[in-house]
C-alpha cells in the first residue's frame, strides 16, 4: 500500500490495484452463453411459479 503525505501532515493511503488480463478473442464465451441460458430458465420457473398461484 502506498502512502504519501499532504501540506499540513495529512496522509493518504492508496490500495495496490491487481493486474489486468487482456483475454484473447473468443474466450469466455462459453460462459456467457452458460449464464444466459441459467438466466433463462430462471426467468422460466419464477413465471411457471407465479402462474400456478394464481
Amino acid at each position: 500500500m502506498q502512502v504519501t503525505e499532504e501540506d499540513g501532515g495529512k496522509l493518504n493511503a492508496f490500495a495496490n490495484e491487481p493486474q489486468m488480463v487482456v483475454m484473447e478473442e473468443g474466450e469466455g464465451r462459453s460462459g456467457n452463453r452458460l449464464l444466459l441460458i441459467g438466466g433463462l430458465v430462471l426467468v422460466l420457473l419464477l413465471v411457471a411459479v407465479a402462474a400456478s398461484i394464481s
